[in-house]
């Protein structure tokens, strides 16, 4: 089945600055949505699906598209199925609009929900306009209401692909990044007296250990309450890939040897460090078969690292964990007790 839809789409007139509005007209069978897929990895993970599937409509996602993403690949590609809609989802009042103004269009259904945007803050603790703090706002919590929002609009088989990270499991070389320590939920939304002065770094990898346990959650859930459906959900862990936006919010010297020194280290750090160091284009290949491989068709509750099942961290399945986890999200997300309902039945 095919999907006539009209989609508004913004051009900029370069020359004056203002933007201008048109109507094009797409023609597309599924829907695929790329959080933070207009830079490093998520640029490449689309490119390679829009690439596999010009008959899908990818849409790239993030708070802003200062590299304009999708006319991009656009070009490169010689296609015009990619798009660019502005999500911030360190702001759950956007999360919502942008579920509500999906709701509002015609778009064809959701194949897959690819939760790949993520950010690290460095410096001390930093909240969102909810009261959230950040890493695991937009790590975690934002990409979590999206899904209960958009879930109604997954087309059957559809998958759900988390990007996470090796950095989640104390027991692998990390590069130096702290060990996690999941204490609750409630903790990491709420830092405590006792964990507010935690580095940023250690925020950001129980950030990653969150991803992990609520995708387990999240996949034992839509087996067990509408198996029929045959979502499939799996985590992700790209390797090392220096050079990405992920270091954004780090300060100038760590930027510079994060964009210009440790990219052209790669091959250096793979043989003599570890071999889990990528350039986002090979991790790209990797993140987008699970999210169209016929050879991955089924595959759920697993978690990979490139293109390989591995094994995860140790406390990524303890249930207790993945509960508490998965309690406290669509508790606090949910408003009233019907949507709460919604949440809890994937309706």
């Amino acid at each position: 089945m095919r999907f006539e839809i009209y989609l508004e789409t913004k051009i900029i007139d370069y020359s004056s600055g203002l933007p201008n509005r048109i109507l094009v007209n797409m023609s597309y069978q599924r829907t695929i949505i790329v959080t933070g897929g207009t830079v490093g990895l998520g640029y490449y993970t689309a490119l390679e699906i829009a690439k596999a599937h010009p008959e899908y409509l990818v849409v790239v996602s993030s708070r802003t598209d200062r590299e304009h993403a999708a006319d991009a690949i656009n070009k490169t590609l010689g296609q015009r199925n990619t798009v660019y809609i502005p999500l911030d989802l360190s702001n759950l009042q956007k999360v919502r609009a942008y579920a509500e103004d999906w709701a509002a269009k015609s778009y064809p259904p959701i194949q897959a929900l690819v939760f790949n945007a993520g950010l690290q803050f460095p410096g001390g603790l930093t909240k969102t306009v909810d009261g959230l703090e950040s890493t695991f706002a937009i790590n975690h919590v934002g990409h979590a209401l999206l899904f209960h929002l958009l879930c109604l609009y997954l087309a059957p088989k559809a998958r759900v692909v988390i990007t996470s990270s090796g950095t989640h499991d104390p027991d692998q070389i990390s590069g130096g990044m702290p060990k996690p320590k999941y204490i609750s939920a409630e903790v990491l939304a709420h830092p405590t007296a006792a964990t507010a002065t935690d580095p940023g770094r250690k925020r950001y990898v129980e950030s990653k250990l969150a991803n992990v346990l609520w995708g387990y959650a999240l996949g034992r859930r839509l087996q067990e309450r509408v198996p029929e459906r045959g979502i499939t959900v799996t985590s992700f862990d790209p390797g090392l890939m220096p050079g990405t936006g992920l270091a954004r919010e780090a300060n100038a010297f760590e930027k510079f040897l994060w964009m210009r020194v440790l990219p052209k280290l790669i091959p250096l750090i793979r043989a003599l460090i570890f071999s889990n160091v990528h350039r986002p284009q090979e991790s790209a290949v990797a993140l987008a078969r699970l999210v169209i491989g016929a050879d991955v068709e089924g595959e759920s509750g697993k978690y990979f690292e490139g293109m390989k099942v591995i094994k995860s961290s140790k406390d990524s399945y303890d249930v207790a964990k993945q509960d508490d986890l998965w309690m406290w999200t669509v508790g606090y997300l949910a408003k009233g007790d019907g949507e709460r309902e919604r949440f809890e039945q994937f309706k």
